[in-house]
Parts: structure tokens; C-alpha cells; sequence
């Protein structure tokens, strides 16, 4: 069927309509890889009440916005959703689905102007996680678009040149049969300068540590710049790297070689990243995030809630005479008491259970949650604080809509706004709101 692109969405598609039926109702179509309007053919496959999922055909009228794409397996990858236009279009794309987002979640019409922030768009990546299958044949990559099965890469044009040739590595020791079937993907992760790795291997519960240590040495053997490799059990929820882990998750190490940490300088500061837990991905644009969302406010108190492993914490502790600093992930929070100064308070728990109990009160209080964003009841605790100035780091612009909602209700106006490009090339996308009351 043919259709017309109306708009781009979150999510990386785009936004057509079918003709209306007999009853005078129109469907809606969902469609990848196409461009406000163009005209496509597409091809159905999920239907809804509602909606049509569909998957591109053919292109039949483009875009003279539409370039071709940086990297042989975009179409067929299910990482990057935007390389077929140019970087300043892709972010005109965000910062518009993030204003409609805004409009329509939060009825937010934004009173301030909207400062998008670029990266560098290749290769800003200082983390990827990659499946690997070793039957019927070996094999290592990410998941095909829409799917669960892997696409077999060998080289990711939005990681970092170490990660690369980490990427190498595997595909060398796994061809030379120096991987067990029990392991079942890697994660890599590197430092500031991209001189050194960490890896994590996740396995199933019959991998053997003989089995670990002989993929650790083929690989480690092969990249000097790996300072370690640390083996986690395949079964347990797997972070979302562009989000961070759900609150509360935390996953038992198995096996470990080499350094289970790497140490990662970011805006002026030098903190321990241990394998387990969670840091920014771009590394080029961690600074810009950190001195955004830090700000020049200043004050006796401030609360750094999902602290991680303390990267806004550290500056924040420049700022303010004491910082209560909140996370409940073990690997994270053991990192963020090893990178606290000595103004800081460090606190395991889940953000809803500290606001719940606090009796404490904050200037300032600056919120980086995941994906899921804060929740109802959260949001609401946060609004009943006596607090003036609430910062907000967002990675989904849905979930940051529904918490807005709330705290405006509460009080709060909108004194800043940002959008910080970390992810070129992909839908993702980081925001920073400055809201005072």
C-alpha cells in the first residue's frame, strides 16, 4: 500500500494514514526508515484496531533530506533508526517530537527556547553490548530490526575505534572455537581517552570458570588495552545501556580476570566505573551533560537522586555545603561511595523509598532516573517537598511528559530547557529541565 509521511515520532518511525473506511475512520500506519513527506510503499505486518505496523518497500517519492546511510547494516539493525538524513536534520526531528511530546503528555507548551545540544556523530559510543551465538555457526551482533534474532556485525561506526577492535577480538577468539557455548553476549565499555577497556561477559548458569578464563585470555590476549573481564550470569535482567538499570537490579559476578573497574575522568573529576554498573555512554558529550544539568546554583543542601556512580554528585559537591546522594544498585552504589567526596552522604536505597522517609530538605534536587522516569508516586512525593529548584535528566521524553505534568501541577515552572544529543543516529535522546518555584 502507499502512504504519505506526515511527521517522524519517537521511536524512530514515521506517521502515515490509510483512507478512511465505510464507517469514515482512518488507521493509522506506523513505518521505519522513511522521512516527513515522502511517499512509500510499505508493507503490513502487525495489525491493529487502531493502527497498522508496516515495514518499508520502497521509497516511491523522497526527501531531498534523505542521504545515503554511514554504515552497511543500517535498514537491517535494529540500533540506529536515522542515518538515512543528514545530523542537523536528525536533530530538527528531535527537538520537534520532543516539543509535540511535551505538548501532548505534559500540555506543556515550552515558555523558554529549547537549546539543542550537538555531538560528534560517529563513533561516540564508550559502550555497546553485543549477542553471541556459537551454533550452528559462530556468530556475533545486535538484533535485526523488529526481531530477536542477531545480526551478525563486525564493526559499529557509532562505537568508539576500541570497541571496534574489541569487537575484532571476539570475532577471532570465537572463530578459532576459544568461546563456550554458555557465553551469550559481551559488553564493552571504555574509558575517557579510549585507552582502555572493561568487559563483561554474561553466560548461562553452567558456564564454568575454566570456560570463562579461556575466553578472557584469547580476548584479552588479543586487545592489551582490556584491564579486565568480568563473567555475570546471562539469566538476569540486562541493563539498558542508554537508560541504566531498573532501580534495584543487581547481578552477582561469577568469575573475574584482570580489573574489575576502570577509572573514567569526566568533568574534572576521575571516577571508579565497576563492571555492573552504569555511566553515560558519549564520550564526548559527558562534560556537556554534567556542567548543563549542575548549573551554578549554590546552597547548604542537595539531594542527587539515582545517583549512579555519583557523576552529577561529584560536581554538585562543588556547589553545596552537603549532597545526599541516592542509588539502589549494588555495583553503582558501591562506585559512588568510592567516587563521594567528603561532603557527600551516600544512600542504597530506591528513590521512592527515600522520599518517603527523608525528613531532610533540599535547595536543590537534581533527578536522573531511567527509562521508566519517576512514576506517579514519586512524582508526587517530589512535588510535596518543600523544595525550590528540581533538575530533571530525562532519556524518554514520554515518561519525563508524565512526570512534568505533576510537578507543574505542584507548583513548578519550566526555567530551562535542553535537549543533549548523546544518541547520533538513533531515536534516543537526553534531555535536562531546570524547574523553579
Amino acid at each position: 500500500m502507499q502512504i504519505k509521511i506526515e511527521k517522524m515520532i519517537y521511536g524512530g518511525e514515521g506517521l502515515g494514514r490509510l483512507p478512511a473506511d465505510e464507517s469514515g475512520r482512518s488507521k493509522t500506519v506506523f513505518v521505519p526508515f522513511v522521512l516527513a513527506g515522502e511517499t512509500a510503499e510499505v508493507q503490513a505486518v502487525e495489525t491493529k484496531p487502531s493502527f497498522v505496523r508496516a515495514e518499508l518497500v520502497e521509497v516511491t517519492n523522497r526527501s531531498p533530506k534523505r542521504i545515503e546511510p554511514g554504515c552497511e547494516y543500517f535498514g537491517r539493525c535494529g540500533g540506529c533508526q536515522y542515518q538515512h538524513t543528514s545530523y542537523d536534520e536528525q536533530l530538527k526531528i528531535k527537538a520537534e517530537i520532543l516539543r509535540e511530546t511535551l505538548l501532548r503528555g505534559a500540555k506543556l507548551e515550552l515558555p523558554v527556547e529549547l537549546q539543542v545540544h550537538a555531538a560528534e556523530p560517529w563513533h561516540y559510543r564508550n559502550r555497546t553490548r553485543l549477542k553471541v551465538q556459537t551454533a550452528p555457526e559462530f556468530t556475533v551482533g545486535y538484533h535485526r530490526n523488529r526481531s530477536h534474532q542477531i545480526l551478525s556485525i563486525r564493526h559499529c561506526p557509532i562505537s568508539s575505534p576500541l570497541i571496534n577492535r574489541v569487537i575484532t577480538a571476539v570475532w577471532q577468539a570465537g572463530e578459532s572455537e576459544e568461546i563456550a557455548p554458555a557465553i551469550r553476549e559481551v559488553q564493552i565499555f571504555t574509558a575517557h581517552d579510549d585507552e582502555h577497556a572493561l568487559v563483561e561477559a554474561y553466560g548461562a548458569r553452567e558456564l564454568s570458570k575454566q570456560e570463562f578464563e579461556r575466553f578472557a585470555v584469547a580476548v584479552r590476549g588479543r586487545v592489551s588495552e582490556i584491564v579486565g573481564i568480568v563473567a555475570f550470569e546471562a539469566s538476569r535482567k540486562a541493563d539498558d545501556d542508554e537508560t541504566g538499570p531498573a532501580e534495584g537490579a543487581s547481578r552477582g559476578a561469577l568469575f573475574g580476570v584482570g580489573e574489575r573497574s576502570l577509572t573514567y575522568h569526566a568533568a574534572g573529576s576521575d571516577y571508579r566505573v565497576s563492571a555492573g554498573s552504569f555511566f553515560q555512554t558519549n564520550r564526548f558529550l559527558v562534560d556537556k551533560l554534567v556542567a548543563l544539568a549542575v548549573g551554578d546554583t549554590q546552597g547548604s543542601n542537595a539531594f542527587d537522586l539515582y545517583a549512579g556512580a555519583g557523576l552529577f554528585s561529584a560536581p554538585l559537591a562543588n556547589h553545596f555545603a552537603r549532597i545526599t546522594a541516592v542509588e539502589s544498585s549494588e555495583y553503582s552504589s558501591a562506585d559512588l561511595i568510592a567516587n563521594a567526596p567528603k561532603n557527600v552522604k551516600c544512600i542504597r536505597a530506591t528513590t521512592e523509598d527515600f522520599l518517603r522517609t527523608t525528613g531532610a530538605r533540599a535547595e536543590l534536587v537534581l533527578v536522573d532516573p531511567p527509562r521508566a522516569g519517576l512514576g506517579e508516586k514519586t512524582a508526587h512525593a517530589l512535588g510535596r517537598m518543600h523544595v525550590q529548584r528540581v533538575t530533571y535528566v530525562s532519556c524518554d521524553p514520554s515518561t519525563l511528559s508524565r512526570d512534568l505534568r505533576v510537578l507543574l501541577q505542584s507548583g513548578f515552572r519550566v526555567e530551562q530547557a535542553h535537549l543533549v544529543d548523546l544518541f547520533p543516529q538513533t531515536y534516543h535522546m537526553e534531555s535536562v529541565f531546570h524547574l523553579v518555584r
